[in-house]
């Protein structure tokens, strides 16, 4: 019976992986005091950006919805164009957002990597952070398994 090894291609992989999982945590945690009051700017502006998008998410909702009333009373005739300009509108406004929300996504990946490298204190202090365990204990009992 012949028995397969993993190739060198997989095991050195999952070396290195596990040396680097042990090596960091064992290392000590840098203190993430409020001294480092460059992180936690960036932490204030990263939470503005972010209610920026949902204010002016908003403000286009607004903007649609009017159009979209306007092109219901219109008579019959006007509708058509008023309805070309609904749905251009509303293209070019998801292609934007789409484009906006990649890009914030982006740098909010990129500054919680960084509160990793800090610690975990500094990920607490975040603004993006805080108020985030808001829910409600069953807020997510709809896709949990039911426990007898």
């Amino acid at each position: 019976m012949n028995h397969v090894l993993p190739s060198q291609f997989t095991l050195r992989p999952c070396l290195a992986l596990g040396l680097a999982l042990g090596l960091w945590l064992t290392l000590p945690a840098q203190s993430a005091e409020p001294a480092d009051g460059k992180m936690m700017a960036q932490c204030r502006e990263m939470k503005a950006q972010k209610q920026k998008v949902q204010v002016d998410m908003d403000a286009q909702a607004k903007l649609l919805a009017a159009k979209l009333e306007t092109m219901n009373r219109a008579p019959r005739e006007e509708k058509l164009e008023l309805m070309s300009a609904v749905v251009t509108d509303l293209v070019e406004q998801q292609t934007a957002m789409n484009a906006r929300k990649a890009k914030l996504d982006e740098d909010m990946m990129k500054h919680m990597m960084e509160h990793m490298q800090t610690g975990k204190e500094s990920m607490a202090q975040c603004a993006m952070m805080k108020g985030m365990d808001t829910k409600p204990g069953d807020a997510h009992k709809d896709h949990q398994p039911k426990q007898k």
